[in-house]
């Protein structure tokens, strides 16, 4: 009560000017049909305006459940109608239907935890054996390579990145078919390097390099990067560096990829090896 009296004491003549300037706004608006609309329409305004930032705080907070729910209906629209989404000028698809065998299935998940300064980078995702995640199926972020499911527990796997000095991967020169051997070098995580392509080969900068399908894990025409810098370091072939299209720093979401139809590939290859 003191305190509220000591309070009541220093401002007083605060106090005073703003109840006497709130009866001057209410007799100024009740005797003035202009004033009151002018007030109104001022209240009006700012209460929008705060209301606005208001949305547009709780929408900017709410954008990790929104991307995660798209993420979610873009993989189950993929299995649904098993379209070619990743190259869809491809002459081979997949269709799920009595007629075809749907060869990939896809699912969505979340990166929850993540190295990239390391020789051999790996990343771990919220996705398991409970829902169908299995050892060596694609990672992809987006449309372009991530990395390929190592280990897995029932809600929990673990992916190799392409950032890792055992990745290996086959990519291909868009622009003219030719195929080799995609890995990390370990010097910087924006780019990798393309090896085994023939001196002959017409390469230029800004080429895309895209996977070839060759290795049964990740389907044809998914982007690994451009092409930033090439060179002839003797021998008959390039050394090509690519510029990688994932933001290894700035991986959320991703989607696993399984081929249906790799083990059935893998063991006719076995016989002629």
């Amino acid at each position: 009560m003191r305190n509220l009296l000591n309070f009541l004491v220093r401002y007083n003549n605060l106090i005073i000017f703003l109840i006497l300037e709130g009866v001057a706004i209410f007799l100024l608006t009740s005797a003035n049909s202009y004033h009151k609309t002018r007030f109104f329409n001022g209240i009006r305004g700012l209460t929008v305006g705060i209301e606005t930032r208001i949305s547009n705080t709780r929408n900017y907070l709410n954008l990790r459940e929104i991307n995660k729910t798209l993420a979610e209906e873009n993989t189950a629209l993929r299995n649904s109608t098993g379209l070619p989404t990743d190259r869809t000028n491809s002459l081979f698809f997949s269709v799920s239907d009595s007629g075809f065998r749907q060869q990939y299935i896809r699912t969505s998940a979340e990166v929850i935890n993540n190295s990239v300064n390391r020789q051999k980078n790996y990343f771990t995702i919220n996705k398991g054996t409970r829902q169908g995640v299995k050892v060596d199926m694609a990672v992809t972020s987006g449309r372009s390579v991530a990395g390929l499911i190592v280990s897995c527990s029932e809600r929990f796997s673990v992916v190799m990145s392409l950032l890792n000095l055992d990745f290996r991967l086959s990519g291909r020169i868009k622009s003219n078919g030719y195929f080799g051997s995609v890995s990390w070098d370990g010097a910087d995580i924006r780019h990798a390097v393309l090896n085994e392509i023939p001196q002959h080969v017409a390469v230029n900068v800004g080429d895309t390099i895209e996977t070839t399908g060759f290795s049964a894990i990740f389907p044809e025409g998914i982007i690994i990067g451009t092409v930033s810098d090439f060179e002839k370091i003797g021998g008959d072939f390039y050394h090509i560096t690519i510029s990688l299209i994932t933001d290894f720093r700035n991986l959320h979401f991703i989607n696993v990829i399984g081929n249906m139809q790799k083990t059935e590939q893998l063991l006719l290859e076995k016989q002629f090896q």
